[in-house]
């Protein structure tokens, strides 16, 4: 669409440029008509919302249909000698339906939001009230049933929250989303070994007390999902957490810095205040146990420093208000700058103490002892050495849920935030759930449930202790300036071999002609992924290999078009290298099954249809070279000759269905019982 309206009105219009613009047309109108199924389909499923879907689609269908028609230029010179209305002769229809085709697809999207939402609450109530026949339940056998019931739900509910959580654009919503996720899935095996504990000891008051911890941790878990999804708090609450320090330290900064250009947009008063909030919650650094002498020193001198700076400060603003000297712009600018650097050196030392200390205690439980302890405790039934360890691990749990507090101010995204927060509640629960359990096999030693919930809840204890050992190492690289692409993409395939190749590109920014050019390659390709998939379409056996490898070429083809808009899937150069020789891949198997149909053909066609086989032969060949060759990190040049390559062979395999198909319609004439040669079945008995 943005080409359409973007493109120009040039008096002289070329072959070329009419054919590109009459395909433009088509590919719009083409995605519409997919788009359109999708909404019917997602209408008859749900039919509260049926007739506005089906109104919005009618609409989308319609504007896809005029764009179409606006741009179709196959009689150009008979329409407008006619007085026939095209994009040539009046923009203002293509810019019309654009509008309408933009305005209806987003009520479709809406609704159907509408939709999955739904969903996401049906499903969580149907997990809810098994949950509550779950707590209920008096005999093993009940139970076995229920739970398995049960668990088909949660993995409903996890699907259906997962694709919701890939979807979220906001990245605090998708971390909290994460951690709900997260609880849920660990609370599953947990609740399992939990209740049959409680059936198999059901006068027990430590496995009741452990059993209800983690019911109530799941309830909590289900309800933060639907609060993410339906964006809105139960009964009406407000998010209540305090910022961290080096937000509140980012925004203060931000205030001062804002100085240079105005005087007047804030007043003394809000500045000192906010710099007295921030320095209240190092008091969370200075007041801690933990926190070693000569860090709390160097906090408490840099806090002082930073209060008489500000007032240094509010006095040059002061003057700055009535005199407007050169030397009063100065000294203001070198306030600001003295102010700015102590901030800085405060947030030094802040990391400094949270990170050393965090690494100190990680170190120090790397081997669970008070773990092992306890497991060894209570299958000797020793309830003095069980109150010892327990104690210990108390201890140990308030250090970890206080450095996870410390780690949180200092995590420098909202994220991160996010997962510290994540981290301290799990150490909080999951301390007092350990203690529960290994109470419970300290009176019931020769219990082999009782033991297997004990090992359970300490594997979530270490599965956290590991989660906190990555965290750390992302705050300092966020806070080093050196975080990298840290997460995979399971979509793609892995890098087996040349990975030392594959190590040498690294994310490089192009300039602005090299992205448009980019870009323009891009557009070719999505172009001719469109006309593949109009050549697809006409085949009636969608189960052809043929079909099939031309299907997956199209596919990856259209995934590497959207890399270009810096979309989709592939989020690096490293992901597109990987892509492409899957679809190199892919073009050497299409045309070894084109080779085998060619064998049912008389000479002339099998020779024609050899012909395009041996070009595309070789394409496959040179993009797999591409993909392996080192450019000594200029990524630029080899993204571009990949896609230049991927256009080729895409060109080619438009060419290549189209001739199979009518050649296969040709050959279905001649023999009337004809079966595709593609089926693995009759290939083998064929060759």
């Amino acid at each position: 669409i943005t080409t359409l309206i973007n493109h120009k009105d040039n008096t002289k219009k070329s072959d070329k440029t009419l054919q590109a613009i009459q395909r433009v047309g088509q590919a719009v109108n083409l995605a519409v008509g997919r788009f359109v199924k999708v909404g019917e389909a997602i209408a008859n499923e749900n039919w509260d919302l049926k007739e506005e879907i089906n109104i919005a689609c009618i609409e989308a269908k319609q504007a896809g249909e005029t764009i179409a028609a606006l741009t179709d230029i196959t009689n150009l010179n008979h329409l407008e000698s006619d007085g026939q209305i095209t994009i040539f002769t009046d923009k203002t229809g293509v810019i019309k339906a654009a509008r309408l085709l933009l305005s209806s697809v987003t009520k479709v999207l809406l609704l159907a939001d509408r939709v999955v939402i739904k969903q996401i609450i049906t499903s969580r109530n149907k997990v809810l009230a098994t949950m509550e026949r779950l707590e209920k339940v008096n005999s093993f056998q009940e139970f076995v049933q229920i739970f398995s019931q049960f668990g088909n739900e949660m993995v409903e509910f996890a699907h259906l929250s997962g694709d919701r959580q890939n979807d979220l654009k906001d990245e605090k919503k998708k971390a909290k989303m994460a951690a709900a996720r997260a609880v849920l899935e660990k609370c599953t095996m947990m609740l399992l070994t939990a209740s049959k504990t409680c059936l198999r000891h059901p006068n027990c008051e430590s496995a009741h007390k452990n059993k209800e911890g983690v019911f109530d941790r799941m309830k909590v878990a289900l309800d933060k999902v639907i609060e993410i999804v339906t964006d809105c708090k139960p009964n009406g609450e407000t998010d209540i957490s305090s910022v961290s320090i080096f937000t509140g330290i980012k925004e203060f900064k931000m205030n001062i810095e804002a100085l240079r250009e105005n005087l007047y947009f804030q007043s003394k008063e809000n500045l000192s205040v906010t710099l007295e909030v921030i320095l209240e919650r190092t008091e969370d650094f200075t007041d801690s146990a933990y926190t070693s002498h000569e860090h709390r020193e160097r906090i408490l001198e840099l806090s002082t420093q930073a209060r008489m700076e500000l007032q240094q400060l509010i006095s040059v603003w002061i003057q700055a208000q009535s005199k407007k000297t050169k030397s009063i712009a100065e000294e203001l600018e070198l306030s600001i700058l003295k102010i700015s650097h102590s901030l800085n050196e405060l947030k030094k030392e802040l990391h400094s103490t949270a990170t050393q200390l965090a690494a100190d205690l990680l170190k120090y439980h790397a081997d669970h002892v008070v773990l092992k302890a306890l497991k060894l405790t209570g299958v000797e039934g020793n309830l003095e050495a069980l109150a010892e360890y327990a104690c210990k691990l108390s201890e140990q749990k308030e250090q970890l849920v206080e450095t996870c507090r410390l780690l949180r101010h200092i995590s420098g995204t909202e994220p991160m935030e996010i997962t510290c927060i994540h981290a301290e509640e799990t150490f909080q629960v999951t301390g007092q759930q350990i203690i529960s359990a290994a109470e419970t096999l300290t009176l019931h030693p020769s219990s082999k449930i009782a033991k297997e919930n004990l090992d359970v809840f300490c594997e979530a204890w270490e599965s956290q202790i590991s989660d906190m050992s990555t965290l750390l190492r992302e705050i300092s690289d966020v806070f080093e300036g050196r975080r990298g692409e840290k997460y995979g993409y399971l979509s793609l395939p892995k890098p087996m071999k040349n990975n030392a190749n594959l190590k040498s590109l690294k994310p490089d920014k192009p300039d602005s002609e090299e992205q448009a050019k980019i870009v323009k390659l891009g557009l070719k390709l999505g172009l001719l992924t469109s006309d593949a998939d109009c050549e697809i379409e006409k085949w009636e056996d969608q189960e052809n290999e043929i079909v099939q490898y031309g299907r997956n070429m199209s596919s990856m083809a259209y995934s590497l078009y959207l890399f270009t808009r810096g979309e989709g899937p592939l989020k690096t150069s490293q992901d597109l290298i990987h892509q492409l020789e899957v679809f190199a891949a892919e073009g050497l198997k299409l045309t070894s099954s084109v080779q085998a149909f060619s064998k049912q053909l008389k000479d002339d066609d099998k020779l024609m249809l050899l012909l395009e086989i041996n070009k595309l032969i070789p394409l496959c060949h040179q993009l797999q070279t591409v993909t392996k060759t080192s450019l000594q990190n200029k990524v630029f040049l080899k993204v571009d000759k990949c896609i230049t390559k991927t256009r080729s062979m895409m060109a080619l395999l438009v060419q290549l269905l189209s001739l199979c198909y009518k050649l296969l319609k040709k050959l279905q004439m001649e023999n009337n019982g004809w079966v595709s040669v593609t089926n693995k079945d009759s290939m083998d008995g064929k060759i």
